[in-house]
């Protein structure tokens, strides 16, 4: 600290350290698009950290390929570049504009090796630019594992024993020498994919495989596996003259072995003594020093539980998931403060709130972090977790007492839970529940609970899980005050008492056995009603608009008599509703302050731009349900709130908002209902005189057979009220649909399921906006695959790139009466199919803002969520100077191409359906939509390559369809091989084709090849009729993402693919042909 110097030595550093005023220019790379394991704590982080250095005074210019972000908005960075992520690009973006220098910790892991890369290759030395922030010599002593381990040794600093190998034989001979059990994990990977642990050599061997294919030096270290310590880590800060802070301390509730993205994380640390806290907290200190970090900087202990044995598990010299947290944990900024160190600033120059960034934070209040998992989606996937990060996202609790935090938390996740309480664990038995917990899983903390309700002892659970016996009290304190709760319904004295507890109106209501209004009635007749603390850790008597509720402690927040305009959020980031959701929440938030109004945001998502305390007039960081918000409303005297921006989670607010007095503005309830319930929806088609595939709503088994043969098969099948399409499919028989009914959907009068006539053909979407008068479609976008996969996941193309003028015109036409037929007020989202006749049909309507809206927005120029929410506030679109229902295309052509996350979810089937799998999306744009489909499928990290050899299964249905562009990847070169049937059909076809043998019939011809790492694609489709999981086609699409290969289940995509081949190949003839 400063105190160490003599005034005279601290003067002449401050001269050295100053604002670097030899830099006008610089350049910051993003993260790209959102997988599992980066996802939008980059968004927040890089939009803070352009602001921050706009706000210095230097020009920032942005090179991103994720158009779902606030990040990339024109107002964020001088100049935005929204290309691919690759060095390629990169390289080129960085000769035409000649920044004088790049920081390269903000964009994740993908930012800091694109950085790295452009330096090793020489660019930055021939361009004459600087790397700025942690020199890259540091970067790469934490990064490269060996080199870390070689300078922790140094500095004598325990680190995990370990092994560097490059062969599996290696991999097997270091775990003999180390001793099981070892864990694996490649060098240069993401989110931990590729590892995992290994109890003997038979395990190894498995998990190794995978391990040296997917790391990109063919490099895995072999480690000793520390599972069941306890895992600690600190965020820490350090400027260029050797000041360090640190800022947060955080405890993984999970002991090491589950990824820490996947694990419970607590703020501040508890179960620590004061000695291992200094003893951690000053090797923390003693490795950013040696590393020489700049700025942000995660490290993250491994600590025995019970002697003080400790190791270093890694280092992060970058803003990380964790950094995220910690930032809205604390209320420090740590982004904007790394961004500002980086060009030289110092920390007590760095302005935060009324102090400056060297205030170490302290904190009078306890945060926890849930991770939101996709397993609700991807039911046959295992929820069993690991060293591989698999949540699509998290939430965060603040409160006075853990147990507040965690069942504020676990409300706050959506999952169909309101308490420690789920549904598949009230009947299991003591023995299974035990044993389910041999694993780490998703729901441990659930089950931990049930089996105190059982009676089990803390010790015994202990034993089981590692987790510190601290949290298990916590989580039993809970239980236990279940029965003093359910012996004294009405009381008052117990609901204080639960309140402070944390346990919400809704799951007191069931234990009290009445209405969930009526336990809220009694609350708020009674006074029983919370408090908004203040997140506040420099304790200098700044206000600081961050707020979160107890029914303990002082109030801070301070009511205003100004008009006030709530805006609801979207929660945790999950499949079918991410970080586009976010993106409009904010925009609108920006354009009520324009108007004067006080904007009030509510949000539980850490990650997000959102729950940054300097976005809206005031930030209350909390659940989004109706208990929650209503207290908010009632605190604030407030009464119009915005639920059309936040995804599915604020429309599902709406109607238990307005019932109890709330002003809904935009799109009210009955216009929600009338486009989200299916009959009246139907009743508003046939007024408008709108034709839909026919279909019924069904709520038994036998209608449901009933139906499907009215309407004709194939039929699409789904339940009524549904985001990003879950549990919907496509079957094509009676025996299919039967088995469907039976085990994906619980199907009764209150739970009907849809049953509708299948259409093949193009799909059509737009996002609109009505006023109540007047519509305004900015574009309309077309999708490359046909129907029968989630718009989600399929190529989408602005503009429209071959349906007629005729077709856009009933398009048009459609929207314009929808959007006055069902009252919206505000966004809306249509999705169209268009058969082969040019007969249009609609899909469905969202009533709200959809996660095509700032895509649309960034390709059409027009900012939809700010026009949407002047809208709202009763500016209408006349008065915003817009006209015409449909602008002037624009003539350069904008691709949205979907991102999966495929490899970090083991037995999930890659087969693309209406069930929606995608975790983000790229953008590309160009004069030529050959090259615009290029970039976008660049930007989406596939492997676009025009050689190798490409393995094909096509089922029967397909053949003829498929013929044509095999023959194309032939022309180009490719070699093809393909299983028997679909290998005899293209030899007739006069197509040299290499015959595999399939799997079930015990080959591993596929495997084999695949493995070898020569097949550039593989295309697979199948019959609607075959739902057998382990058929080939399974196994070919598993073996295929485990092994990082380009995989097609849709010869949509194939033929979008060979039309960007044909264009980018220069191609081989002899001279007279």
């Amino acid at each position: 600290m400063m105190t160490e110097h003599s005034p005279e030595h601290s003067f002449q550093e401050e001269i050295s350290m100053a604002k670097r005023t030899d830099i006008r220019k610089i350049m910051i790379i993003g993260s790209g698009p959102i997988v599992i394991g980066q996802a939008a704590e980059f968004d927040y982080a890089g939009t803070q950290a352009c602001l921050a250095l706009k706000e210095e005074g230097y020009e920032v210019v942005l090179v991103n390929s994720n158009p779902a972000t606030i990040m990339t908005d024109t107002s964020v960075a001088d100049k935005v570049y929204m290309e691919p992520l690759t060095l390629e690009y990169v390289a080129r973006i960085l000769r035409y504009e000649r920044p004088d220098a790049i920081i390269p910790g903000i964009g994740g892991q993908t930012g800091l090796n694109l950085a790295m890369q452009l330096e090793k290759k020489g660019i930055l030395r021939e361009c004459q630019v600087e790397l700025l922030g942690t020199v890259s010599e540091s970067i790469e002593r934490a990064e490269d594992r060996e080199r870390f381990k070689e300078l922790c040794q140094e500095i004598g600093e325990p680190v995990i024993p370990s092994k560097i190998t490059y062969s599996l034989k290696e991999a097997l001979l270091a775990a003999e020498e180390i001793g099981y059990p070892v864990v694996l994990r490649p060098a240069f990977t993401l989110g931990g994919t590729g590892g995992g642990f290994a109890y003997n050599p038979e395990e190894l061997t498995s998990i190794g495989i995978n391990a040296f294919k997917l790391s990109p030096v063919h490099q895995v270290l072999v480690e000793k596996s520390v599972r069941g310590y306890k895992e600690i880590e600190f965020e820490v800060m350090r400027d260029g003259s050797d000041h360090v802070i640190t800022i947060c301390g955080m405890e993984n509730v999970d002991p090491v072995g589950v990824h820490t993205g996947d694990s419970i994380v607590v703020a501040p640390i508890m179960t620590l003594n004061n000695h291992d806290l200094c003893m951690l907290r000053d090797s923390a200190i003693k490795i950013i020093r040696t590393l020489k970090i700049e700025g942000g900087c995660n490290v993250q202990f491994a600590l025995h539980p019970q002697t003080s044995a400790y190791y270093l598990i890694e280092v992060n010299p970058r803003v990380s998931r964790s950094s995220a947290l910690a930032s809205k944990a604390s209320g420090y900024p740590i982004a904007k403060v790394t961004a500002k160190i980086a060009v030289g600033m110092q920390l007590e120059e760095i302005k935060i709130a009324n102090t400056t960034a060297a205030f170490e934070p302290s904190m009078q209040y306890v945060v926890v972090k849930l991770p939101r998992f996709p397993f609700d989606k991807f039911t046959s996937a295992t929820n069993v977790l690991g060293t591989q990060m698999k949540a699509t996202g998290e939430v965060m609790a603040i409160g006075s007492t853990l147990e507040e935090c965690l069942l504020k938390a676990v409300r706050s996740l959506e999952i169909g839970v309101c308490h420690l309480n789920m549904h598949k664990f009230v009947a299991m038995s003591q023995e299974d529940l035990l044993s389910y917990l041999g694993e780490f899983r998703d729901d441990t903390i659930f089950a931990v609970a049930q089996l105190f309700r059982l009676g089990v002892s803390v010790n015994t659970l202990h034993e089981v899980t590692k987790i510190t016996p601290f949290f298990l009290e916590t989580i039993r304190n809970i239980v236990k005050f279940e029965s003093t709760l359910s012996e004294a319904p009405g009381n008052l004295t117990v609901l204080r008492s639960a309140k402070k507890i944390g346990v919400s109106d809704k799951y007191i209501s069931i234990l009290w056995k009445m209405q969930e209004i009526d336990v809220w009635n009694l609350r708020v007749s009674n006074g029983i009603l919370p408090v908004y603390r203040m997140v506040d850790t420099c304790h200098t008597g700044a206000y600081i608009p961050y707020f979160f509720s107890s029914y303990q402690g002082e109030n801070k927040s301070i009511v205003t008599t100004r008009q006030k305009t709530v805006v609801l959020g979207a929660g945790p980031i999950r499949i079918g509703q991410g970080v586009e959701f976010d993106y409009s929440t904010v925009h609108a938030v920006q354009t009520i302050r324009q108007t004067g109004y006080e904007a009030i945001i509510i949000n539980n998502n850490p990650e997000t731009v959102s729950t940054d305390y300097t976005t809206a007039d005031k930030l209350y960081f909390e659940p989004l349900t109706p208990e929650d918000v209503m207290n908010i409303m009632l605190f604030e005297n407030a009464t119009d709130v915005i639920a059309s921006l936040g995804g599915q989670t604020a429309i599902n607010l709406a109607e238990p908002l307005r019932n109890r007095g709330v002003n809904i503005i935009g799109t009210d309830v009955d216009a929600i209902e009338k486009a989200e319930n299916r009959d009246a929806f139907e009743k508003v088609l046939k007024t408008l005189k709108i034709p839909q595939p026919e279909g019924r709503a069904v709520t038994n088994l036998e209608d449901g057979v009933a139906a499907a043969l009215k309407v004709g098969y194939p039929v699409l099948v789904r339940p009524s009220f549904v985001l990003g399409g879950r549990a919907m499919q496509i079957v094509s028989n009676e025996e299919q649909l039967r088995h469907y009914l039976k085990t994906a959907v619980e199907i009764d009068a209150d739970k009907p399921v849809l049953v509708d006539h299948y259409i093949q053909g193009k799909e059509v979407e737009l996002d609109a906006i009505c006023d109540g008068r007047d519509v305004f479609v900015p574009g309309i976008m077309e999708l490359v695959e046909r129907t029968g996969i989630h718009s989600g996941d399929s190529i989408s193309v602005y503009p429209a790139f071959s349906i007629s003028q005729k077709v856009k015109g009933i398009v048009l036409d459609y929207a314009k009466r929808l959007g006055k037929g069902l009252g919206i007020v505000g966004l809306y989202n249509i999705q169209y199919i268009v058969d082969e006749n040019e007969q249009v049909f609609i899909i469905e309507v969202n009533p709200r803002s959809s996660r095509t809206v700032p895509f649309l927005s960034k390709a059409t120029g027009y900012s939809l969520a700010d026009i949407a929410t002047n809208v709202i506030l009763g500016k209408s679109l006349k008065e915003q100077g817009i006209f015409d229902i449909y602008p002037p295309e624009k003539s350069r052509w904008y691709v949205k191409a979907p991102v999966f996350s495929f490899a970090k979810i083991r037995g999930l089937d890659a087969y693309l359906s209406p069930e929606m799998k995608s975790t983000g999306e790229a953008i590309g744009y160009d004069d030529k939509l050959n090259r615009a489909l290029y970039k976008a499928l660049q930007a989406s990290s596939m492997q676009v390559q025009n050689y190798g050899t490409v393995l094909v299964t096509i089922t029967d249905k397909d053949k003829e369809e498929a013929l044509p562009l095999i023959r194309r990847f032939y022309n180009l070169g490719f070699n093809i091989e393909a299983t028997e049937g679909t290998a005899n059909y293209l030899k007739a076809n006069g197509i040299r084709t290499r015959i595999k043998r399939k799997i079930s019939d015990g080959s591993h011809d596929i495997p084999d090849s695949i493995r070898q790492g020569h097949i550039a694609y593989v295309i697979n489709t199948r019959d609607i009729g075959s739902l057998d999981q382990m058929a080939d086609g399974y196994q070919i699409r598993k073996c295929a993402v485990e092994n990082n290969v380009t995989m097609f289940t849709a010869l949509d995509t194939v033929k979008v693919l060979l039309d960007v081949l044909e264009e980018t190949t220069l191609t081989i003839s002899t001279i007279d042909a």
